[in-house]
């Protein structure tokens, strides 16, 4: 063996050395993160006829970038819920729709994100669609940002009804001109939902699932969501039209942070 032979032999092994202890750290550092109870499941693993469009990952959302704790595009909630969800597909199918989910789990971190959003006064760059007639110095006093969210225990979800078969929407472009949440549904951003009156997170009294303004096809499709999700264990938030929690919850007092991906389960891959 030459000694320049002894010596890239000698330099692979040391390389090989340094790669396996950055693995062993990387490994041990995931294994510390924060995981998600053996209950909580990718909802396509239990109804993948769902639709997910998972605005949080996305910057289409009154923040206006992807939200931290989002890793993947993906609906996580507990087993319960989502089986119940998965009841509520099957008789939506029936009818020739199907349910779309915008959130599901939402990790503490995230909440945390939405709070230094709303402290920072002068970023409102997403002003012109999602909160237009709101001064976003009331956004916690009047409810529509909160420290804690019920969608950080796992049983909470935002949705909405597609009719069949659905039509894809096209992504949000960012810099695209903004158009009020609550105007005429060819105006606003395309959305291959029903029609219920406003887009979804518009924070807005025409939001409330029972606004006496909102009347005809948006409330009669508001009702068909709300018949739907209720008669299996839901209850709906009365100032959000999309927003249903499964009762009774599993962790009714426990506000998680694990990241949004497949890592974070149990059966994570």
């Amino acid at each position: 063996m030459t000694r320049l032979t002894r010596a890239v032999r000698g330099l692979v092994a040391a390389l090989a050395a340094v790669l396996a202890v950055t693995a062993t750290s990387a490994t041990a550092t995931a294994e510390t993160g924060p995981r998600a109870p053996k209950d909580f499941v990718a909802l396509r693993t239990v109804d993948p006829t769902i639709l997910q469009e998972m605005r949080y990952f996305t910057p289409h959302n009154f923040v206006g970038e992807r939200i931290d704790g989002y890793a993947q595009p993906m609906c996580i909630l507990t087993r319960p819920a989502a089986q119940a969800l998965h009841k509520a597909q099957l008789k939506l199918l029936r009818r020739g729709y199907t349910l779309k989910v915008y959130d599901c789990y939402r990790p503490q971190r995230a909440v945390n994100h939405f709070v230094r959003w709303a402290e920072d006064l002068d970023n409102q760059a997403m002003k012109g669609e999602f909160y237009p007639n709101v001064d976003k110095t009331r956004l916690f006093e009047d409810g529509y940002i909160a420290e804690k969210s019920g969608h950080s225990r796992g049983s909470t979800m935002d949705l909405t009804i597609v009719r069949l078969p659905a039509r894809p929407t096209r992504p949000y472009r960012p810099g695209q001109p903004l158009v009020p949440c609550y105007a005429p549904k060819a105006e606003r951003f395309p959305d291959n939902s029903v029609d219920m009156g406003t887009g979804f997170d518009c924070f807005d009294t025409l939001a409330h699932t029972l606004d006496p303004r909102i009347q005809g096809e948006q409330r009669a499709n508001r009702l068909l969501l709300k018949s739907t999700l209720e008669g299996l264990g839901f209850v709906n938030l009365a100032e959000e039209w999309w927003h249903y929690t499964y009762k009774p919850e599993p962790y009714p007092d426990t506000y998680f942070d694990f990241p949004v991906s497949w890592k974070s389960l149990a059966d994570g891959h």
